[in-house]
């Protein structure tokens, strides 16, 4: 089987889908079925021959500003897929091309454009509700990277095709509970401006409304005069709407103690994984919530939230409390705080990494070639 996986939307620096995209289509290259293509920007070919290893080939056709970039999925990739001759082509990221004759997988992170649209910059709301509705409508077969988004598909919008559910997997070569070397993640930590000997509490993700980063915050303030020596780092570029967040990073008296890092380099995520004294993730919402699962990983404790991917990727590995609630929040951190050492804090941490263990990019790859292979035989 031959497969082309658009990567034409992955920035230089990705996170969340982009990352996804990238993991994915270093695991499907190094399969010898199916065979991979790559179609990606025009500038973009190097990069993508890289994360092959040279093991796809890379159509680098596509034009690199979105709107010209979303026109070309449209008017000019079926026939560039027409050309190609794949079995199946993969649309990582919600749109497809709607005329193309060869049957396509598309991938649903999360269904948030429908239930939560302030979330989302509004100029994108109509366009990814649309885009969804047609992939259900049209596609070969969806791909849903967790239960909880195909279940939430499914009661959102009406779905004619099969679902897959594909949970991402963990770079266990990164993401490890033991550093590369003994001072390379007190010195990762220092480059940030970090006293690695400080306990603190860790988020990381990219700072938008859906993370509830002001809930953090606020539960941060709640436990800090009885927590004294801990410091909160808040690591992740900013997105958009964070006008909440600087509101309560002004409003807190405990300012002082909070670490605003922005964009962390990719290697250094696991030095702050490794050395958080907790790991919090209390997004109101996520598809996946990969950098969940990539801290239990590292063997951190986590603290995230009730029914919601994070939940379902955790499976009783992390502490749970409900959404928006800063007082649950500060209490499940201090709890953890306090037991850190201890034989719970133990069992809790060796579970995470067992869970963990069980998330690979190989398996989530399998999972995709199951799509592709019933949307070649519809």
């Amino acid at each position: 089987m031959k497969v082309s996986l658009d990567v034409t939307a992955v920035p230089s620096s990705p996170a969340g889908a982009g990352r996804y995209t990238v993991e994915l289509a270093r695991a499907l290259a190094a399969l010898d079925d199916p065979s991979l293509v790559l179609v990606a920007r025009r500038t973009d070919a190097p990069r993508w021959r890289g994360v092959s290893a040279g093991r796809a080939n890379v159509l680098a056709s596509s034009p690199s500003p979105r709107p010209l970039r979303l026109a070309w999925e449209q008017l000019v990739l079926p026939t560039l897929l027409r050309r190609a001759h794949p079995d199946v082509h993969h649309a990582p990221h919600y749109t497809m091309p709607e005329r193309s004759r060869v049957p396509v997988v598309v991938t649903i992170h999360d269904c948030t454009f429908f239930d939560h649209p302030e979330w989302h910059e509004p100029t994108k709301v109509r366009f990814f509700r649309r885009a969804i509705r047609v992939a259900a409508r049209k596609s070969g077969a969806l791909v849903c990277v967790s239960r909880t988004t195909a279940r939430d598909l499914a009661a959102i919008c009406p779905v004619t095709v099969p679902i897959v559910v594909a949970p991402h997997g963990v770079d266990h070569d990164r993401f490890s509970p033991y550093p590369p070397s003994p001072a390379s993640d007190d010195a990762a930590l220092h480059r940030l401006g970090l006293e690695p000997e400080n306990r603190f509490v860790l988020f990381v993700g990219t700072v938008e409304p859906r993370k509830d980063v002001p809930t953090l915050i606020r539960a941060f303030s709640a436990l800090a005069d009885d927590e004294r020596d801990v410091r909160l780092v808040l690591a992740g570029r900013r997105g958009w709407g964070t006008r909440p967040v600087d509101e309560a990073l002004a409003s807190t008296p405990h300012r002082d103690r909070i670490t605003c890092t922005g964009y962390v380099p990719d290697d250094a995520v696991p030095s702050l994984l490794r050395k958080a004294s907790v790991v919090a993730y209390p997004s109101l919402s996520e598809g996946y919530g990969l950098p969940a699962l990539e801290a239990l990983a590292c063997g951190a404790p986590l603290v995230t939230t009730r029914d919601t991917a994070m939940a379902e990727l955790a499976g009783g590995a992390a502490t749970l409390v409900d959404t928006g609630d800063p007082d649950g929040l500060a209490g499940a951190l201090a709890a953890v705080l306090r037991a850190a050492g201890g034989p719970d804090a133990a069992l809790r941490r060796e579970a995470g990494i067992a869970r963990a263990l069980d998330c690979t990019w190989e398996a989530s790859a399998a999972r995709h070639v199951e799509a592709y292979r019933i949307a070649a035989n519809a």
